[in-house]
């Protein structure tokens, strides 16, 4: 029995060589890391290169055109507005110590083709005459002034949007008459 044991080959012996050892874990990864991080450096650094000397290049070729010049004031394309033009003169005078008659005519700029804005305002039409005239009643001469215009118009149309309609917005105020006469 001690002889068929001896006869098995357990392949321990000869054949193949062994395969080698591997270098340590940390210094096979360090000098592959090393490599990537050199080639991104070259490449970074080469295409920088390429870069600077096309534009010193290109900025020789080119002749300096005048430059046109921008205006500082930006001038908004005004939108595209139906008017509400029914609200009639409205006629008050004002506060302080001297008095004026005011008579205006207000027009109300909506949404193109909004039918519920018109609808809208003309619902609430007296009311929104009341409003006008009381807002110009509660003004002084001195705040109906043509450099204040701008002024009642905004806060013409927030008060409207804000208090009297609430399906649409009204988007402009333009003023057909606004005369202020002393008395």
């Amino acid at each position: 029995m001690a002889d068929e044991d001896s006869d098995i080959d357990l392949g321990d012996e000869g054949g193949a060589p062994a395969a080698p050892a591997k270098k340590g874990g940390l210094g096979g990864a360090l000098g592959t890391i090393l490599k990537y991080v050199a080639l991104a450096l070259g490449a970074i650094i080469l295409i920088v290169t390429v870069v600077v000397i096309t534009m010193k290049v290109m900025g020789k070729n080119t002749t300096n055109a005048p430059q046109i010049a921008l205006s500082e004031e930006y001038h908004e394309i005004a939108e595209p507005l139906d008017w509400y033009t029914s609200l009639g003169d409205i006629q008050t005078k004002t506060t302080g110590v001297q008095t004026c008659s005011v008579v205006v005519n207000v027009y109300l700029g909506y949404k193109k083709d909004d039918k519920v804005a018109s609808a809208e305002i003309t619902a609430q039409r007296i009311p929104i005459r009341d409003f006008l005239r009381r807002y110009f009643a509660d003004k002084s001469p001195e705040q109906l002034l043509p450099q204040n215009e701008d002024k009642l118009k905004v806060e013409i149309r927030n008060e409207i949007n804000d208090t009297l309609l609430s399906k649409s917005k009204i988007r402009s105020i333009s003023f057909d008459k606004l005369n202020v006469i002393p008395q």
